[in-house]
């Protein structure tokens, strides 16, 4: 069955069907939503991500910890040390300054 703009204005009273208030209403909302953190995990993570490149490997959270906990890290909520951020993790063993950088994003964007 074809579908006849005359028959659609006439379903909706000449209005537009509701759908496009939702999507405009569903954007609105989504503008006061957090927003992720964006950019260079490095630029994020300040000068510890230059650190972590050059700190032997594999290590753990505790002697990341021992070593770099005093470093600022730019969160959503401000800033938090390395030794805050990585307080609810287990001492884990990290590979690279690539899993270290993950495990500090993943908990800093949850």
């Amino acid at each position: 069955m074809p579908d006849y703009k005359q028959g659609r204005d006439e379903k909706y009273g000449g209005q537009e069907p509701r759908q496009s208030d939702r999507k405009v209403e569903k954007t609105r909302d989504r503008a006061h939503e957090d927003q992720a953190m964006s950019g260079d995990p490095s630029g994020q993570l300040g000068d510890l991500g230059e650190a972590l490149e050059t700190h032997d490997y594999p290590t753990t959270t505790d002697e990341l910890v021992a070593a770099y906990g005093d470093y600022e890290i730019e969160t959503q909520g401000g800033t938090e040390s390395l030794e805050e951020v990585l307080a609810p993790t287990d001492n884990q063993t990290y590979d690279s300054a690539d899993d270290v950088q993950s495990r500090i994003l993943g908990l800093i964007h949850r």
